[in-house]
């Protein structure tokens, strides 16, 4: 079993190499669990581009396991500087754990073993240790995905609790504030990550609203030729029909989506 896992990590470091010499695109979506970021790996999938050996129904790449574990590695390295700030100097500067390395490239195994030209992956623990990806993967196409966050909040997802993920934060039991905090995080940290040289910010009202102009700047940001999916129209302004969240008023202006077309 050792020499399996030291071969896989042999393999995937030269497919790292050769990503470095451009040999192969790589592709990863970026955005907070509930953002919508299905209809981006779904889009990327049905227009050839190899999103791993095995995918769940939301276009996450699995076994995410290795993945999870990397992301309590890197909040090992972030400094919580009270409520809603939290300080990723030293991810940004700092050695990249070797540990880190390891996990990341275990998780990537079927992309980066891959012998397709154009592939990826999505997973939305990938936001919780952007400013390392960032770092391991420079030459990669990154899309950054955003959605109203009074609709990403709604559901449950496994980032509520940044405590699971070794994330330090003003712990709370109320599960909206939870939340709440969690959505603020990752929007600090993509906010606080130096940009990566290919980068595209999509809103994911715009994508759903006018898919076809959304789908012009991603195949020019790529290069590549997308196929249109599904959309639902009342996926959008979900929290209008809500209890209401007291909540949301701790989210920037700017992070919030106003429609202007019906």
């Amino acid at each position: 079993m050792l020499g399996k896992m030291e071969s896989s990590v042999g393999m995937t470091r030269r497919a790292c190499s050769t990503l470095a010499e451009a040999k192969f695109m790589l592709i990863t979506v970026i955005g907070r669990g509930h953002s919508g970021t299905r209809a981006m790996s779904h889009t990327l999938s049905e227009s050839g581009v190899f999103m791993g050996a095995e995918l769940n129904k939301s276009g996450d790449l699995l076994p995410p396991d290795d993945l999870y574990e990397a992301c309590r590695v890197f909040a090992r390295h972030v400094k919580h500087l009270g409520g809603t700030q939290w300080d990723f100097s030293e991810c940004h500067s700092g050695p990249i754990d070797p540990e880190f390395t390891r996990l990341v490239e275990c998780y990537l195994a079927s992309v980066l073993e891959s012998d397709a030209p154009a592939r990826g992956w999505k997973l939305p623990e990938t936001t919780l240790i952007l400013p390392w990806i960032v770092r391991l993967f420079p030459d990669a196409y990154y899309i950054y995905w955003y959605r109203d966050p009074r609709d990403s909040i709604l559901g449950e997802h496994l980032t509520d609790d940044l405590a699971d993920f070794g994330v330090p934060y003003d712990h709370t039991e109320d599960p909206m504030r939870q939340r709440a905090i969690s959505w603020q995080y990752q929007y600090e940290i993509m906010r606080s990550t130096p940009s990566p040289t290919n980068r595209i910010d999509v809103q994911f009202e715009e994508f759903v609203l006018d898919q076809p102009a959304t789908l012009q700047r991603l195949n020019r940001f790529l290069g590549l030729e997308l196929v249109e999916i599904p959309v639902r129209l009342d996926s959008i302004g979900r929290w209008l029909d809500g209890p209401g969240c007291a909540e949301y008023a701790i989210f920037p202006e700017e992070s919030l989506f106003r429609r202007t077309t019906k």
